[in-house]
């Protein structure tokens, strides 16, 4: 059942679209978003820090999603600076690859427009189950619906046959500079020859190696499954286990039966996989999974494996069997047939989805094996094994067995213990273990570990063996494995590399503890990382063509191609560019002396002037300032940006700051095509309007954690702006209504404070790029102050001067949220001649007055406590009808009148705890000792009083001054200033 709610009327909303309209045409003609660098002559003679001061720059760029990004460039714009804020398409990568050849194909089947489709498709319908890349782009539509076809599931997503991602980016009114947008690979020589450059300077710094190392592979594919190539266990990488060589010495009876006349004389080994060998001299037995299906795979003419077939898969790709890719399977067997089967070396719970599927069993060490062996030898006949198997005891000071009895484990079935003595144990073993047998005896676990492991596999009784993680599957719907390949690869985590990273990463802005320990977390263990494959879409590596470099490997540093793209091409019928520079010109010597201050070459591929225009633009813009994301992106491709800059770049080039976000859920729920609560950015624009879509976007939520995206507050957000323009359109084209002359009113000035303490709230919001906090101050409570100050001076008027100084403040603080309706109030009420988008931030040049701001807080609460008291009245009084009445007698219906009584003194119990805070208060240190309020309390009684320690909280949050007078009522009144009430001090403010 669909998620999404339905607009009944939408008069409101089509003419808020209408006016977007006519402002997006208005900003593309007088092209508002395209911004340069100032001119050699103005920057002449200025040193960096004078240039920075003069003409402040902003330069953000993001991957997804947009809306924070475009929040963030809307601000800046407001504060005076030249914003760059451009907008590529990355294509590069398998995916896009797979999609368009099948387009492709299907063109040529159904025509341009698919137009025999129906025709064909009667006479030959293929089956959805051939159709593998139906999971290249949307798996969740394909099971959905049903289609077969990539043109079909594209359709169904809402992609047409013919559009742009900029016209749904210009009909949400995203500030972008189009003429910097380009395409990756190398369809765009110019962008091929930089990534060529990057890849050749990586390559000469030594960052780029080949070697044999383990990769997530496609079998189907035929190459290396990268994060971007699969549709599910991104981030998932090769396991690495130690597989040991248990050579069959006896079969069980049913074994042999099983397997006599079919292994062809070979030898046969069990081969468990173990992430532990200084373990195995522990061993007593091996378990195996009765109701799991093993394979006997010939490994040479004499020798074979036991193992699950999904192991063998993996094992294929690793040089374990003869032909790569072949798996040599002799015989299947259940593994019910295998228990009893005498092994040569001594060595629960058994997966297929892990390891081989034959599990080493370990008593000593692992509480899982203690448990399980103590299991069977209590219950050795139900189990229907023989009690000679288990004829042993693990020494009672063993770790699992220690770990078993303190956490009182007693069986299997203790799940949630085990887990946790696991933990308890492995780490205890790892950290703190010492060797007592063996030839590594006496040497810690850490350091014996890797060499027991060496002389497993030198003595020939272990092999080295690798798998995923956890499932992968590919976009090509193939289940993943690991293959030992030779093959290009990043050396990223080399301690001098990383180091580099991680100093980056220290001097780097990430709005949020959040980010930073993901980056942390990420540096920590990422490792070599291959960088090439042999098909999809991208550039050529520079030496070695028959590879593509990979899509998280060419996108880590084209925010520098940013701020130069302007000056090539702009569109493939249109070669060469403004500058007249051509893409074979572009050579390596020529991006490093543009980028990295390398000499110019001699010869000159073009006029060195030329270069020089290219340079000033990237040294005016770069470094970037912000960089918005998916926090996804944190564990491959921005770790692979913070590398790739500190090699590459000097220095001063490195990136000012990376903002993360989560995912967007919509009315709750995550986003899903196939349950029909989905939205697409041209969904959200045709359904609600821009303004009022990109107002919910940012009450969406910031952070980390996933946003929410409520279409009731988007459909609510249509009728505010609604309102509010015919509201701001009511007062500025007739103020008669409005109170001219002087601003004497208390109620003026109070209203005029509270705009300015909204301007500086709001602006420190939006510097933090917290949003939801950013439209909750410049949207609703700016709304708020302006009704209560229509209220309280509903007998004199408003004033026309603070009426329109409420309105112009409120459209520019809103402009990074809702342009379009920001932009109809300053052109068309407010009658300014240029854009709103070239308008300046309204500083008011200094803080509001907190005298007059907590003066009119204070009124609002008493106002609402006096409305709050004659509710409780009326409420009285209805109950005084059946005899509960009390008080004096009161018609609500005729004219009435307030008494208000002002007690002189505090109440007994409330001096008490005054007087508490300030003995308690220490000047030196300028803080109340909070356990000497207690001491105090506890000393007079008051302690227990359930009001003393609230009332004591509220007091001290108040007192949040650089300094501090608590005076008693006796004192305040021999002074003179504002008095005090009882359980409401009243405050002084003054500069100290």
């Amino acid at each position: 059942m669909a998620n999404t709610i339905e607009l009944a009327q939408t008069g409101k909303r089509d003419y808020l679209i209408s006016l977007e309209k006519k402002y997006q045409a208005r900003w593309r003609e007088e092209c508002l978003f395209e911004t340069n660098a100032p001119s050699k002559e103005e920057l002449h003679g200025l040193s960096a820090a004078e240039i920075r001061e003069k003409y402040p720059k902003w330069f953000g760029n993001f991957a997804y999603p947009i809306s924070k990004i475009e929040f963030a460039a809307g601000y800046q714009r407001l504060l005076g600076k030249r914003v760059l804020f451009p907008h590529g398409m990355h294509a590069t990568g398998m995916p896009i690859k797979a999609a368009a050849d099948k387009v492709q194909r299907e063109l040529g089947m159904f025509g341009e427009n698919f137009e025999r489709y129906d025709e064909i498709a009667a006479k030959d319908k293929p089956k959805t189950t051939e159709n593998w890349l139906s999971c290249t782009l949307a798996p969740a539509v394909a099971k959905a619906t049903g289609l077969t076809y990539q043109f079909q599931i594209m359709e169904s997503m809402g992609i047409p046959r013919i559009r742009s991602q900029k016209d749904d980016n210009n009909a949400m009114g995203n500030r972008i500079d189009w003429r910097r947008s380009f395409l990756t690979t190398d369809i765009n020589p110019y962008y091929d020859s930089f990534v060529r450059w990057q890849m050749n300077k990586l390559y000469q710094l030594g960052k780029i190696k080949f070697g044999e190392r383990y990769t997530i592979y496609s079998p189907k594919d035929g190459q290396p499954c990268m994060d971007h190539d699969r549709s599910d266990g991104e981030g998932v990488g090769p396991q690495e286990y130690l597989a040991l060589r248990m050579e069959v010495v006896e079969w069980s009876p049913a074994a042999k039966e099983a397997i006599e006349g079919k292994v062809d004389g070979r030898k046969v080994y069990l081969v468990p996989a173990t992430l532990r060998p200084e373990t195995m001299y522990g061993q007593t037995n091996c378990f195996v999974g009765p109701n799991i299906k093993y394979g006997v795979f010939a490994v040479n003419d004499t020798e074979a494996y036991v193992c699950t077939y999904r192991a063998a898969r993996n094992m294929t790709f690793q040089g374990v069997f003869p032909v790569r890719g072949e798996i040599p399977q002799l015989v299947e067997i259940a593994g019910s047939t295998l228990v009893g089967t005498r092994i040569k070396a001594p060595l629960g719970n058994v997966k297929d989805t892990k390891g081989t599927g034959v599990v080493t069993s370990v008593p000593s060490d692992s509480p899982d094996d203690y448990t399980t062996t103590s299991d069977l030898r209590k219950k050795a006949e139900f189990y229907n094994v023989d009690p000679k198997w288990l004829d042993f005891e693990p020494i009672p000071t063993c770790t699992a067995v220690a770990v078993c009895k303190e956490l009182k484990i007693q069986s299997q079935k203790d799940i949630k213990q085990l887990a946790e003595a696991k933990e308890i144990a492995y780490k205890e073993g790892f950290y703190n273990g010492f060797m007592v047998i063996g030839d590594f005896k006496g040497e810690s676990v850490q350091e014996a570990k890797p060499k027991v492991r060496a002389q497993l596999i030198q003595m020939g009784l272990a092999f080295p063996y690798a798998e995923p993680e956890s499932l992968v599957i590919s976009r090509s719907a193939d289940e993943c494995v690991v293959a030992l390949m030779d093959q290009w690869y990043l050396d990223y985590g080399e301690p001098t590399w990383r180091a580099q990273a991680e100093e980056l990463l220290a001097k780097m802005n990430t709005w949020g503890p959040e980010t930073r320990n993901l980056f942390e977390a990420t540096l920590a263990w990422l490792n070599k990382w291959a960088c090439a494959r042999t098909y999809g879409l991208g550039s050529k590596m520079p030496w070695d063509p028959q590879f593509l470099v990979e899509s998280l490997s060419d996108s880590t540093i084209y925010m520098a191609y940013y701020t130069v793209s302007h000056l090539w091409r702009l569109s493939p019928a249109i070669p060469v560019g403004p500058l007249g520079v051509t893409a074979e010109q572009m050579t390596d010597e020529a991006w490093e002396y543009i980028f990295c201050n390398g000499p110019w070459p001699n010869p000159e591929p073009f006029p060195k002037e030329k270069a020089d225009a290219l340079k000033h633009e990237y040294n005016y813009f770069y470094p970037f300032d912000m960089r918005s994301s998916g926090k996804d992106l944190v564990q491959n491709n921005l770790t692979f940006l913070l590398y790739n800059h500190v090699a590459i770049f000097p220095e001063d080039k490195w990136p000012l700051g990376i903002r993360m976000n989560g995912h967007l859920m919509i009315n709750g729920q995550k986003m899903s095509k196939s349950k029909g609560n989905s939205l697409t950015l041209r969904d959200g624009i045709e359904k609600f309007g821009a303004d009022a879509m990109r107002l919910t976007l940012a009450d969406a939520g910031d952070g980390v954690e996933d946003a929410n995206f409520d279409e009731k507050t988007a459909n609510a957000n249509i009728l505010r702006l609604h309102t509010l323009l015919g509201w701001c359109e009511e007062m500025l084209k007739d103020d008669s209504k409005l109170r001219h002359g002087a601003k004497s009113s208390y109620h003026d000035h109070v209203f005029e404070e509270e705009i300015i303490d909204l301007i500086n709230i709001t602006k420190t919001h939006y510097e933090a790029t917290s949003f939801k906090d950013a439209l909750k101050y410049c949207f609703y409570e700016f709304q708020n102050i302006r009704d209560w100050y229509r209220e309280v001076t509903s007998d004199i008027g408003m004033h026309a001067d603070l009426v329109k100084y409420w309105i112009r403040v409120s459209v520019l603080l809103v402009t990074p949220f809702a342009p379009h309706f920001a932009e109809h109030i300053w052109t068309e009420f407010l009658r300014e001649p240029k854009s709103i988008q070239l308008a300046l931030w309204p500083d008011p040049g200094r803080p509001a007055d907190r005298a007059v701001i907590e003066a009119g807080i204070y009124m609002r609460s008493t106002l609402k406590t006096i409305r709050d008291a004659e509710t409780t009245l009326l409420k009285k009084m209805q109950k005084g009808k059946k005899g509960k009445a009390d008080g004096p007698l009161f018609d609500p219906k005729l004219p009435k009148s307030v008494r208000i009584y002002v007690a002189s003194q505090f109440p007994e119990w409330q001096d008490a705890c005054v007087q508490a805070i300030k003995d308690s208060y220490s000047a030196e240190t300028d803080k109340v000792d909070d356990v000497k309020v207690r001491t105090i309390l506890t000393e007079n009684g008051m302690i227990k009083d359930k009001r003393a320690m609230p009332f004591v909280q509220a007091f001290k949050k108040s007192l949040n001054l650089v300094d501090v007078e608590v005076l008693s009522v006796e004192q305040a009144l021999q002074r003179q200033g504002p008095g005090s009430e009882p359980g409401s001090p009243a405050f002084e403010y003054h500069n100290v």
